[in-house]
């Protein structure tokens, strides 16, 4: 059984997060994550036995972090456009390095089934909590359309991302929301 310390857990996953998003995936090693946490050799061998299972762990984490950031967003009164707006340039600027490195996991995920096992599951968790997050709000969207908003959010996310930092601005992130919300013809 892996040592329960969670807060060296944390440590381990946050590290990882970091070098898939300046390394790529295959920088990610049980050694360089243990480089990058300032832990002794073997620890993240410890905690993840194998290579598949620190990446589901990473995906884990920052599943955790994004979901996390979301509750605390709800939490201050906003319309859909303005908390998405704000979540994505947040997500795109500030958090950069979170979603370069679950984008380098979802790429990854094609070639290891039990990684995208692990995405899927989170994936449908998601779509649990934003319509918690909905319901919330009281925002009447139907369940129904949660999963294609989110593949959208996803897709502007990975657009915003991939650009370089100095082209992403509120007024852009804004106008992508826009469409996502309203479609090509928003209301006047």
């Amino acid at each position: 059984m892996p040592p329960t310390n969670p807060a060296r857990r944390r440590a381990l996953t946050d590290a990882a997060i970091d070098l898939l998003a300046s390394s790529g995936v295959h920088g990610l090693t049980h050694r360089a994550v243990e480089k990058a946490a300032d832990l002794p050799p073997g620890t993240a061998s410890n905690y993840f036995r194998t290579r598949e299972a620190l990446l589901v762990a990473t995906a884990e984490r920052i599943i955790e972090l994004h979901h996390a950031d979301t509750d605390q967003a709800v939490k201050r009164p906003a319309t859909l456009v303005d908390l998405l707006t704000e979540s994505l340039l947040t997500a795109a600027t500030t958090l950069r390095t979170r979603y370069l490195a679950i984008f380098e996991l979802q790429l990854e995920a094609a070639r290891r089934p039990v990684l995208a096992a692990a995405l899927a599951c989170l994936q449908d968790k998601a779509s649990l909590v934003t319509a918690g997050h909905h319901d919330e709000l009281g925002l009447d969207i139907s369940r129904e359309k949660i999963p294609a908003m989110i593949a959208l959010y996803g897709g502007a996310l990975f657009t915003l991302v991939s650009t370089p930092p100095e082209h992403v601005s509120r007024d852009v992130v804004r106008n992508l929301v826009e469409v996502i919300v309203y479609g090509c013809d928003p209301p006047a």
